[in-house]
């Protein structure tokens, strides 16, 4: 599996602190990719997990994946990961 590609979707995820103090975490683009625990380190480790599994349920099936645009490692360029 591509580190970059999942580091680069893990920087565009987002998280919400719920009513019950739990977090709440998704990554836009990424539809059906969630994740929810009673602390951000767990909940962004558990959205990390369900994004690898999305990827490679979506790989069995031959869906593309989102197009995801990064710095370039010298920081002057973008690139399409």
């Amino acid at each position: 599996m591509n580190a970059a590609y999942i580091e680069a979707a893990m920087r565009k995820a987002k998280y919400t602190v719920l009513e019950d103090a739990s977090f709440y975490g998704v990554i836009p683009g990424f539809q059906g990719v969630w994740a929810s625990s009673d602390n951000l380190h767990a909940c962004s480790e558990e959205l990390r997990s369900v994004l690898e599994g999305w990827i490679l349920h979506g790989a069995r099936l031959s869906h593309r994946l989102p197009a995801l645009v990064t710095p370039s490692n010298d920081g002057d360029e973008w690139e399409r990961l």
